[in-house]
């Protein structure tokens, strides 16, 4: 009730900001990027509230009619012209050098602002503005792919929303099939790891007694889930999925789970991304479930492995003997899994070659290849098993070869576990995939000798 009364004073109080300003100039604005930069300095001159907020309503429209090569002109626009005010960060550093103190700092630190950063705060205040300036990020990770002259922008943009995704701001939701339909369906949409079919899967995902769903919400995107996780209470850690997904499967009785399997955190916004949720997520789930179900005593992942077939593909330098080279060109072909033989050959050069991919193979900044990795080993979760034909789907042997593997979040560990890996890069394993490594060494001799 509170969002929606605030959303619609919002939206009455752009209204009549519109009403002024289609008694000025600003209905003949060009609808072009140059166009756009007019309005943006005009909404930064210091119009009154009604007014600034119908103009920041203007300029968010009128960015959602550019086309592609418009948009990414207004970006270059922003970084080249709504940088800081040159002339007054440089006074105010020749000021604090004569003699400094710690409010010259605090005008130096205000100085050397750009001003593209008030722009964004300005454009915020609009109805809706909050959603819109999210899409727009999406719009400029887009066109950046890897190049670097919208960079500062793109800085600009992720402070601010860094700040206002706080996570003191979001709110946390179980997602059942009580829940509007209207965002059911955007759970159906955004799943980003295990495809929902349709209505009835989605039910089968939800409504169980073993089963349940957490997102987390923001105030200003209302009906937008930011990411959710998916859960599975079970008696025992599993090692594939197909078996918790079943159409036809029994549920656990509520009274003997004892473990409970994170298979799916889908993250909806692109925009979004770099803004981590993902930590917070799943320790405010764990809180959850253990006062729900104090029983619990096993809190752990099922994860793809997405990056792991791209590397097999890509390295040249794996640790395999010609015949294991052999061996992996039997990937390519249609159902090798229904062949126990062959299945047999490649689980004895894959499961040693994954252990190597998590505790030995990096990229050239030297970091952790696989970002489903990266993820839950920063957050302070333990390496525990590898799970041979975990994944059969079709996306599952794409991507990973069929293979999944358990994250272990051990709450006594988590913290001690993060320090390891985020200080010196180590990945916190158990000794089951260790031992997987050592066939690893037994392939290198091979190859070597």
């Amino acid at each position: 009730m509170a969002n929606a009364f605030f959303s619609d004073l919002l939206a009455t109080i752009s209204e009549r900001g519109r009403t002024l300003l289609r008694r000025g100039d600003a209905s003949d604005t060009k609808q072009d990027a140059d166009g756009l930069i007019e309005l943006c300095e005009a909404l930064l001159s210091g119009r009154g509230e009604a007014s600034g907020t119908a103009m920041a309503r203007e300029v968010l429209d009128h960015y959602q009619d550019l086309d592609a090569a418009g948009r990414r002109a207004f970006f270059a626009a922003l970084v080249r012209d709504f940088g800081p005010d040159r002339e007054k960060l440089a006074q105010t550093v020749e000021k604090w050098r004569t003699q400094p103190s710690d409010e010259d700092a605090s005008d130096l630190h205000f100085a050397s602002e750009p001003r593209r950063q008030e722009l964004i705060r300005r454009l915020n205040r609009a109805p809706g503005g909050t959603g819109d300036l999210v899409a727009m990020r999406a719009d400029l990770l887009g066109m950046m792919n890897g190049h670097t002259d919208l960079a500062a922008l793109d800085r600009d943009v992720v402070h601010l929303l860094s700040s206002w995704f706080n996570r003191g701001f979001l709110v946390l939701r179980r997602i059942d099939w009580s829940t509007p339909a209207n965002i059911l369906e955007k759970i159906i949409r955004y799943e980003a790891v295990h495809e929902i079919s349709d209505w009835d899967d989605l039910r089968r995902r939800i409504d169980p007694v073993d089963r349940r769903c957490y997102a987390f919400f923001h105030p200003a995107l209302v009906d937008e889930p930011l990411i959710f996780v998916e859960v599975a209470l079970t008696e025992t850690i599993p090692g594939a999925i197909a078996p918790l997904l079943a159409v036809d499967r029994e549920p656990v009785p509520i009274e003997r789970a004892r473990t409970a399997v994170f298979y799916s955190i889908s993250n909806t916004q692109r925009g979004l991304g770099g803004i981590s949720f993902g930590s917070f997520l799943i320790k405010q789930v764990v809180e959850e479930l253990r006062r729900e179900l104090p029983k619990l005593d096993t809190f752990v992942t099922l994860s793809p492995v997405p990056g792991f077939v791209p590397w097999l593909k890509q390295d040249k330098d794996l640790p395999l003997s010609d015949e294991d080279r052999e061996v992996l060109k039997h990937l390519e072909e249609p159902k090798w899994f229904e062949n126990a033989e062959l299945t047999a050959q490649l689980r004895s050069v894959i499961e040693p070659l994954a252990a190597y991919y998590f505790l030995k193979a990096r990229t050239p900044k030297g970091r952790l290849i696989d970002s489903v990795a990266r993820f839950h080993l920063g957050n302070g979760a333990r390496l525990e098993r590898i799970n041979w034909l975990g994944d059969l789907s079709p996306k599952g042997l794409r991507e990973s070869a069929g293979v999944m593997v358990n994250y272990l979040y051990r709450l006594d560990d988590i913290e001690k576990n993060h320090e390891t890996y985020a200080n010196d890069g180590t990945v916190v394993a158990s000794s089951a995939v260790k031992k997987l490594l050592k066939g690893e060494r037994r392939l290198l001799d091979m190859r070597l000798s």
